[in-house]
Order: C-alpha cells, then structure tokens, then sequence
C-alpha cells in the first residue's frame, strides 16, 4: 500500500510538471539574439529572470551558453514587480522622468521607461552608486535639424539618430545604478535600436514640444527645459551632458573629445567631469585596445548650451561621421553601447570624487 502511494505521489507531480511545461510560456530566438536580447525582448530582465531562464533549459545551450537556432525555449514567469513610469500623456509633460514610479520585491527593483522602446523599456536598478545624483541628458539636434549626414551602404545616416540612440543607452545606464535622470529630447516612436542604419525622422521633441528650427530658439529651449527642472531637483550634484558626433574630412578620424563649462561658477567643476571622462576612455582603450593610444582632448568653448545652462555641464562629440573608421564606431550598436557605458563610469567616478 506504501509502495502505491508513493507511486502515485510520483505520478501526479510528473503530470505537473509537464502541465507547467506546457502552460509556460515559450519563444524561439531570433537571428544573432543572445539570451540577455532575447530576455529583453520578452520582457524579463533582472538577474533572476536570467538565472532561471538558464535553469529552466538547462542541455539546449550551444557553445557559452549561446541559443540555438530554432530551439523553442521556457521562459521564466513574469514578476509582478514590473510597473510603469508613465502613460502616452505623461511623455509630454517637462516634469517627464526616468523611474518615477517604482515597486521593490526582495533585493530586486525593476523600473519601466517607455522611452528605451519595447526590447528595452524595463530594467533593473542593480545598485545606489548614483543615488543623490541628477542628470539632464542632451542628444544633439532633433526634429526638424538632423544635423550632420553621411552615407555608408548606400544608407543616408543622420547625427540626431545616433546622438539620441546613445543618449538612451546612457539613460538606462544612469537609471540601472539608481540616479534620477531626465531626457531632454524625447522621440516617443524610436527607443534603443540595434540596427546599424538608424531611419531618420522629424518626430523629436523637448520633452513633448516641438522644436524650432531657428538655432538659438533651439537651442534656448534645450537650456530652459534643464534649468527649470534643475531649479526644482532636491539633487545636490546635477550634471547635464550634450551629445553630438561631429562632421570633418574623410580622411580624419577621431577620439572622443569634450567641451567644459568657462563661466566662474561651473569651469572647476565641468573641467573635472570632463578630464575625468576623457581618463576614462583612455583606460578603456588601452583595455580593449592595447597599443592603440587614445588622443581625447578637454578644452573650452564658448557654446551657447554651455554658457546657459545652470548645472554643471559639458559638450561631447564622439566621432566624425564621415570616416570610414569611425563610422565602424558609431554603426555598430556594441559600439554605441560601449561609448554610453564608459560615459556612465565617467560619471560614476565624478560622483565620487564629489562627495
């Protein structure tokens, strides 16, 4: 009698567990996706889901646990901790920010931004280094300027696009380490993307209003959409970046180089972020790249976005879009992680030393 119920004890939970397996939900992976952009795009995206994604399919790896080309694969439940920061209306709103909203279960804190775009929009707060730190962040141009072209492929490739895919990425950078930031140029339709050849568009605005295309009108709104909401920030260290990718002659290619602040007030300040940036990119180069040498400058300028705009601030051009070289940079979306990942630690280690 012992020996049937124990049977029949092994018998229902192996007809549970392949219920479950059915009932869970399941996707194949597409073309060149790797299990962190898979999980994206299926919206799990802490370390837990990633664990037990990896539990959940143990022997349907390849090579460093590489997903195989049409393996249908169990994907973790969805956490109930996922909430978002705001609706269609609230993109509008120049009190517009990222993590405004946010539920914590365990050691795990998981924000939504609608901006980053569908494969990207939740993350996960991994740590408080930033916390106490604000962040007005610029992508160059936008709506009816799309600032310098180039062509490669036979794609006509536009410097807003970029510029704005790279603020995103230091966004969710900035956010994942807990500080609170705001984007100034907003595109509700483009989030993070992964292709090479970004489409251009004109549906850029100033955290929801439209973009003049006089240059000073521009420009003007840029800095007092950040001075209002620096006015407002309970934050004692703000900092605002202004991303560009510069224009040159083919033949020239360039390292990251940056602007600082000259005005009494911020010209300390700025020049440390922007040396401590340039260090940054110096140490990385000669991590990945050893021998190369990298020749980032720090100077100052007399731009108008930095002359009034009330935080700490620097201006930033990263590559010149018309060498063949550095458009290898700029193209590849491992690239433009790269450069929102090293700005990220600049930062990191700004914040820091400012304590």
């Amino acid at each position: 009698m012992i020996i049937l119920k124990k049977r029949f004890f092994t018998l229902v939970l192996l007809l549970f567990s392949v219920f479950l397996a059915y009932a869970q939900e399941k996707d194949i992976p597409r073309n060149g996706e790797g299990i962190h952009a898979f999980l994206r795009r299926n919206n799990r995206t802490g370390t837990v889901d990633y664990e037990e994604f990896i539990k959940l399919n143990k022997g349907k790896f390849g090579k460093n646990n590489a997903l195989l080309k049409g393996v249908n694969y169990l994907l973790p439940t969805v956490r109930q901790d996922v909430v978002s920061e705001t609706d269609s209306d609230a993109l509008a709103s120049v009190e517009t920010k990222v993590a405004a909203s946010v539920k914590t279960t365990g050691q795990t804190t998981v924000r939504k931004q609608p901006l980053f775009g569908k494969m990207y929009e939740n993350y996960t707060v991994k740590d408080r280094i930033l916390a106490g730190a604000c962040f007005f962040l610029v992508s160059g141009h936008g709506g009816p300027d799309s600032g310098a072209t180039a062509k490669v492929d036979g794609h006509d490739l536009h410097e807003d696009e970029y510029a704005y895919d790279i603020i995103l990425r230091l966004a969710r950078n900035l956010s994942e380490h807990g500080a609170t930031v705001h984007i100034i140029i907003q595109d509700k339709k483009d989030g993070i993307r992964d292709g090479k050849y970004l489409n251009n568009s004109k549906t850029e605005t100033c955290m929801g209003k439209a973009i003049p295309l006089n240059q000073t009108k521009r420009l003007k709104q840029r800095c007092d959409a950040i001075n209002n909401l620096s006015y407002k920030a309970k934050e004692k260290y703000q900092r605002a970046i202004f991303v560009h990718l510069d224009s040159r002659s083919k033949k020239q290619q360039l390292d990251v180089f940056f602007y600082h602040q000259d005005n009494a007030g911020n010209k300390k300040k700025s020049k440390r972020v922007a040396d401590t940036m340039v260090k940054t990119f110096d140490e990385k180069y000669n991590e990945h790249q050893p021998g190369r040498g990298f020749s980032g400058t720090v100077t100052t300028r007399q731009l108008y976005v930095l002359n009034n705009t009330n935080p700490v601030s620097i201006f930033v051009e990263l590559v010149n879009m018309q060498n063949v070289n550095d458009q290898r940079r700029y193209i590849s979306n491992n690239n433009r992680q790269a450069l929102a990942n090293w700005l990220c630690l600049g930062y990191i280690k700004d914040y820091q030393q400012s304590k």
